[in-house]
């Protein structure tokens, strides 16, 4: 798979993670990538215990109408006066701005050179990125490496518990909420003190950027989806495994888990 398509396909899938967007489509393609290794066809038809299937319909439905009732019509009007260029350097500073949450986890997951690329990644971003509003880092060939509490949980061996719909947040999982929480003492929007508004501000301003740029997927993809709230949880589980995998393919001349260890859930 080519950087473009993998980074592509990698922001769909964390904005339908975030949003509750591109559900059936995400499905479909994650189901249908190319490059998949013999052992990941197995994987494909797993899936995640959800005892909570009810509380977890009732807030991917509150999830759901938070985006049209409020997220959308906010982020269009954002769109209509913020030029493109301008919201992906936002974007691309609050990526920067979350680099120590991809430190901390490469570390802990032992993954030495990824910190190190990472480091080097947001020192360039900062310097020569102006605060990080333009990704220096990844025309020098330093990409940007995608890890977080939940994933090291992962690559530990815990698997994941059961599923999770959290409002505002979108998919989820026990071990992925736990992270969540995790990874918030460690993001520097999380534990810097500048009061409950100006955080909450920030954080919806973050939300309302990536929103604006990928209105219409959510619309158009949602139609294609004969269940949208399994889609959305299928499409997050293989993503989430996907990612936790790629960590044990990584490492050099040492053999893959087999495909019944946690460390693939």
């Amino acid at each position: 798979m080519t950087d473009d398509r993998s980074d592509k396909l990698e922001d769909d899938i964390i904005f339908a993670c975030d949003t509750g967007a591109r559900r059936d489509y995400i499905y479909e393609v994650l189901m249908g990538w190319d490059d998949f290794e013999e052992e990941d066809l197995e994987l494909k038809q797993q899936t995640i215990a959800d005892p909570l299937e009810s509380f977890n319909r009732a807030m991917f439905h509150f999830n759901d109408k938070l985006y049209f009732w409020v997220l959308k019509p906010v982020a269009s009007g954002y769109r209509a006066v913020v030029p493109e260029p301008a919201r992906l350097g936002v974007r691309n500073f609050f990526t920067n701005l979350a680099a120590p949450v991809r430190i901390a986890n490469c570390l802990l997951q032992a993954n030495v050179l990824g910190a190190a690329v990472e480091i080097s990644r947001v020192v360039v971003n900062t310097i020569l990125g102006i605060g990080g509003l333009f990704d220096v880092g990844r025309a020098l060939k330093l990409p940007k490496q995608d890890e977080d509490l939940g994933q090291t949980f992962g690559v530990w061996g815990l698997g994941p518990g059961f599923y999770l719909t959290l409002p505002l947040f979108g998919p989820s999982s026990l071990r992925d909420g736990v992270g969540r929480v995790g990874d918030a003492f460690v993001n520097p929007t999380g534990f810097v003190n500048i009061g409950i508004l100006p955080a909450i501000g920030v954080r919806a301003l973050e939300q309302i950027n990536k929103t604006s740029l990928a209105i219409g997927d959510y619309e158009a993809l949602k139609e294609m989806a004969l269940d949208p709230y399994i889609a959305v949880r299928s499409a997050f589980y293989q993503y989430r495994r996907s990612q936790i995998n790629e960590r044990f393919r990584s490492t050099t001349e040492s053999p893959s888990p087999s495909p019944g260890s946690k460390a693939f859930e």
